[in-house]
């Protein structure tokens, strides 16, 4: 796998926030392709990253055994201002014990609720996190706009159509479940996509209707079937900066892979 890394710079970031380092990972599908010994590594790598904030998208085992294990391994990467967590499609049939094991491990599981940081120069930055992130919930919307009067406002959702779909406002949004493809020739051709904007949030940076800059990861797994190809696994990592821009222009930059 590789570390997906980004800068985002706005004017709207607080500066207690500045610099502030966000890893995300998603669709873990753990063991698929994604076995023990790739998790370890995995957790390796995040402790090594020393993010200041951990996020989790969804989509986390294939099995009801593999749970408390995974969630206690991920537990290991001791992020200061958190780790926090939504719910994928895969799921739902789990969610009881996954739920328990969040709580368990330290993990906050944002399911259609919000996190609140003020820090001491006054800036505001909320967390939100879709429960059913493949339903239409103007509900949820309306609780973002609410939201909207934090500083900074991020939003994680399982599936990045949700984002698009219910024209939610935030300023970054991050969301997996396409597996950007998990298979593509070279990048000009991607069978399975897995969103019905097609190429549009498939994989990497994009940006919705609404404005809202939102990453969707490759993810960590597999699922269906245990190959990728020309999509490699990914952890993204983004680090925030207050930074004046022209205009409403927003500085987002890939830094590297």
């Amino acid at each position: 796998g590789r570390v997906k890394r980004y800068t985002f710079a706005q004017e709207c970031v607080p500066e207690d926030f500045d610099g502030c380092k966000i890893a995300f990972i998603s669709d873990l599908h753990y063991p698929s392709l994604f076995t023990h010994k790739r998790l370890g590594k995995l957790v390796r790598r995040l402790q090594k990253e020393e993010p200041d904030m951990l996020l989790l998208g969804g989509d986390y085992v294939t099995d009801n055994d593999s749970i408390n294990a995974l969630l206690k391994s991920l537990s290991a990467v001791k992020a200061p201002l958190g780790t926090y967590a939504v719910l994928g499609n895969h799921d739902k049939r789990n969610e009881v014990p996954i739920r328990s094991a969040m709580s368990e491990n330290g993990i906050e599981l944002l399911d259609g609720t919000a996190r609140y940081m003020l820090f001491d120069e006054g800036g505001e930055m909320s967390i939100a996190g879709v429960y059913d992130s493949f339903a239409e919930d103007t509900l949820f919307a309306q609780h973002m706009e609410r939201a909207g009067d934090s500083d900074f406002v991020i939003l994680l959702s399982h599936n990045p159509d949700f984002v698009e779909h219910n024209s939610i406002t935030a300023d970054l949004a991050f969301a997996g479940h396409t597996h950007g493809g998990q298979v593509s020739l070279f990048g000009l051709y991607t069978p399975v996509k897995n969103t019905r904007y097609g190429r549009r949030f498939l994989r990497g940076r994009n940006r919705t209707t609404n404005g809202v800059t939102m990453i969707t990861t490759n993810g960590v797994g597999t699922s269906r079937h245990k190959v990728r190809f020309c999509v490699p696994s990914e952890i993204v990592v983004v680090t925030l900066k207050c930074e004046k821009t022209e205009g409403d222009r927003k500085i987002f930059t890939n830094d590297d892979d």
